[in-house]
């Protein structure tokens, strides 16, 4: 399957998740859903998000041009919100899967479904 077919089908077909990225953990953008645009500025904190868990705690990261503040954090997930909108972040082996959520889906919606893929990408070895 292709990486594209994860974020449409998989991420954001779900209804759950509404914009996503997959990115390769050495950088670049393996997939994206449309309207999800990120900076080189932003991906190179994507890329850098879980490195420094104090940092991110306070200052959070700022994607698709929104700010979004720490919510949790740990050395293989991110979650924040701005507003009432969230966005999940969470390393596999190989992959970092990005996805924002926006009302009415709560960020734990968003959240369960991008650990779904997340897991079966670790268990096919990614």
């Amino acid at each position: 399957m292709s990486w594209q077919v994860y974020v449409d089908q998989n991420l954001v077909g779900t209804g759950q998740v509404a914009r996503a990225a997959i990115l390769g953990q050495q950088g670049g953008i393996w997939a994206r859903s449309a309207g999800f645009s990120l900076s080189a500025d932003e991906q190179k904190a994507i890329l850098t998000v879980h490195s420094n868990l104090d940092y991110t705690r306070v200052r959070g990261i700022t994607l698709n041009g929104k700010k979004y503040d720490t919510v949790q954090i740990d050395k293989s997930s991110f979650l924040g919100k701005a507003g009432d909108n969230g966005c999940i972040i969470i390393r596999t082996k190989q992959a970092i899967i990005v996805a924002l959520s926006i009302v009415p889906v709560h960020l734990v919606q968003a959240q369960a479904v991008v650990q779904d893929l997340a897991d079966y990408l670790v268990s096919q070895g990614y």
